[in-house]
């Protein structure tokens, strides 16, 4: 899907069974290089994200297969130790096989990873992570150049907790031999998914979930492992903010809702109902909504999430009242306001700061998505627009979110794909 075409002022009724996390699915099946073995990822999404992994995996010598949603790794047949900028370049993410080929290899030649133009994302708190472990780390300006030939456990303390370098750090532990400590962990749910499917290999891992991390390395693997990932926050998230901007009543199945409490609760004080079950979160918009009353401010995980502050911003273009955001992760992540203002927003952007006044209606429009989830907040917004919206480069919305357009559907939105 290249573009897709939404008619706005269709109220939205219905569920949407939530996909596999993008952001957990990446590093586990990076993580599947560690055994070398048989590993079975079920609930994986079919995204172009995952697509891009599983063929730096078969470039590394691995063996994949897809069924349905479940994805066949065999990595016996690892038999390199670099990726190309050619492959790295597909994604954001790519970062992630750094520690997985370390800790099978105790080397890695990497190109730089892509993904969506954010901002710059650093690597020197990946090459202290690494150093810190005894790794040897070398930049010669075409690719970033690992070796572990005196390892140790140890103390890794992260300046910043950092998500990829978390993982790196928890892979590359995985490999040698004595007790890691990471200090100022990140303390996403992808961060506890990854270390579940750690210890199903049998390495001892206890903290994860907290800001610290205890690893006991250099352990006999086991050969096979299943692994279930959790459900994708990010795209709940979106779906309820969908919800909200164009109204109606939303069911999300298979959500967790204590992994988008910070999001469900903005959304609660703007007029939503929010209904909670076991496995799923129920939103119900029925009147308009009126502006948060707090600035939204993106923090590392508690704290409201980076990548779902667009499609929030979009469902406040209608509220009533202004809403502050400040961004504090990614210096690029206003790229989708102006697109918006095309509709009709009144977005002011200085520097981190947007201030979002709501605007009576908005109006369909032409479109382009410049990211993922800016991408996915064009489509918020369409849904609630008068009018028709067409919005091209939904080639990045494919990264993350499975069969998006269908899902939209799903819930009565007038929603077409096009090549």
């Amino acid at each position: 899907m290249k573009k897709l075409k939404i008619t706005g002022g269709a109220q939205l009724s219905g569920s949407i069974n939530i996909q596999g996390s993008k952001n957990s699915a990446l590093p586990i099946l990076a993580a599947a290089i560690v055994s070398g073995g048989e590993t079975t990822v079920h609930n994986c999404p079919a995204i172009s994200d995952v697509e891009a992994a599983l063929e730096i995996l078969s470039y590394l010598g691995c063996r994949t297969e897809r069924d349905g949603d479940s994805v066949f790794v065999d990595s016996s047949g690892f038999s390199r130790t670099d990726v190309p900028e050619s492959l790295m370049c597909r994604m954001r993410g790519s970062l992630c096989f750094l520690g997985a080929i370390l800790c099978r290899a105790g080397e890695a030649r990497l190109g730089y990873p892509g993904g969506c133009r954010l901002g710059p994302r650093p690597i020197d708190i990946h090459v202290k992570a690494m150093r810190d472990l005894g790794i040897e780390a070398e930049n010669n300006g075409d690719e970033l150049v690992f070796r572990a030939e005196r390892p140790r456990g140890g103390i890794v303390s992260l300046s910043f907790p950092s998500v990829g370098a978390t993982e790196n750090a928890l892979l590359a532990a995985s490999g040698v031999r004595g007790t890691t400590v990471i200090i100022n962990a990140a303390r996403e749910p992808e961060i506890k998914d990854l270390a579940a499917y750690l210890q199903r290999l049998g390495v001892p891992v206890s903290g994860a979930g907290t800001a610290e991390i205890t690893v006991e390395g250099g352990v006999d693997y086991k050969k096979t492992a299943e692994h279930s990932l959790i459900p994708d926050r990010i795209a709940a998230a979106t779906y309820l903010c969908a919800a909200a901007s164009a109204g109606g009543r939303v069911e999300l199945r298979g959500a967790v809702y204590e992994d988008v409490a910070s999001v469900a609760d903005v959304l609660s004080g703007m007029g939503c109902e929010i209904k909670t079950g076991k496995n799923s979160i129920e939103l119900i918009k029925n009147r308009p909504l009126k502006a948060p009353g707090r600035e939204i401010i993106t923090k590392p995980y508690p704290g409201f999430p980076t990548d779902a502050q667009p499609p929030l911003m979009a469902a406040c273009l209608l509220s009533e009242g202004e809403t502050v955001f400040r961004e504090t992760m990614f210096e690029s992540r206003y790229r989708h306001a102006p697109e918006l203002i095309k509709m009709g927003a009144d977005i002011r952007v200085d520097g981190k700061i947007a201030s979002v006044r709501g605007v009576r209606s908005l109006a369909g429009a032409e479109l382009r998505a410049e990211d993922l989830r800016g991408g996915a907040a064009l489509a918020v917004a369409a849904l609630a627009a008068e009018g028709e919206s067409v919005i091209s480069g939904m080639e990045y919305v494919n990264r993350g979110y499975e069969g998006f357009d269908m899902a939209l559907k799903s819930i009565g939105a007038r929603a077409e794909a096009m090549d």
